[in-house]
């Protein structure tokens, strides 16, 4: 029985008088105002339970929960992203380079209908390959060329301790763009949603514009009800 039909039926039990009951509402009284309070402080605690009454689960992200569409999720980020970095290192170019290479990211281009987190795709393709690929690799932390500049110039003006020459120039150039594309096509009729998703990553030469490494993962999802992404 759950907390809220307790509190129904002790505050019955106290508010709503008999005749022929009476005296006996009255001598218990004191004790059901103690039970009535009782459960309001553990109805309190228990919380609000989701209506399905499935609690939180924890699960991990390659794994595919019970909560599922036919979209972009966790266990397809892991398995793309994955691929993809096993497959960057092996590479002529990059296991035969002279020195290590430097890569510098281009955002992703989402061309299917999910509104999802593209770029996440290529930072877990860069966490991947700077934790496991022994500095085969480096990348260059573009995105921060502002912060990098500004500091570059306090120590210029004396502003700041230099543990070198603030006049020689050290940001480093790329030798490669990493970039990727995630493409879509989607059927839907009376019997559900099927998509179709096409995950394309490719490393950019930045002396030439040759492409020298392309990959790709494929997959596809049907299901009954189609799924909100955000």
């Amino acid at each position: 029985m759950s907390c809220f039909s307790i509190l129904q039926k002790l505050t019955v039990g106290l508010f709503v008088p008999h005749s022929k009951t009476m005296n006996v509402k009255k001598f218990f009284a004191p004790f059901l105002s103690i039970a009535l309070a009782a459960v309001f402080v553990g109805c309190a605690t228990q919380g609000v339970r989701n209506p399905s009454g499935v609690r939180v689960t924890q699960m991990n992200p390659d794994e595919q929960g019970f909560v599922a569409g036919t979209g972009v999720e966790s266990q397809d980020l892991v398995a793309v992203t994955d691929k993809m970095a096993r497959s960057v290192l092996n590479t002529p170019e990059i296991l035969r380079a002279q020195g290590v290479p430097r890569v510098v990211l281009i955002p992703v281009q989402n061309e299917t209908r999910f509104p999802i987190n593209k770029d996440i795709f290529l930072t877990r393709i860069r966490t991947q390959l700077n934790s496991k690929s022994l500095g085969k690799v480096r990348f260059l932390a573009r995105e921060h060329m502002a912060a990098l500049e500004r500091e570059r110039d306090l120590k210029q003006a004396g502003a700041v301790t230099s543990n070198s020459d603030p006049n020689i120039v050290e940001f480093k150039g790329a030798d490669f763009f990493l970039t990727g594309k995630l493409q879509g096509m989607t059927t839907r009729t009376s019997k559900g949603t099927s998509d179709y998703i096409l995950y394309s990553f490719q490393l950019v030469d930045a002396r030439t514009s040759d492409i020298i490494w392309e990959d790709s993962a494929e997959i596809k999802k049907q299901g009954l009800e189609d799924a909100v992404y955000r």
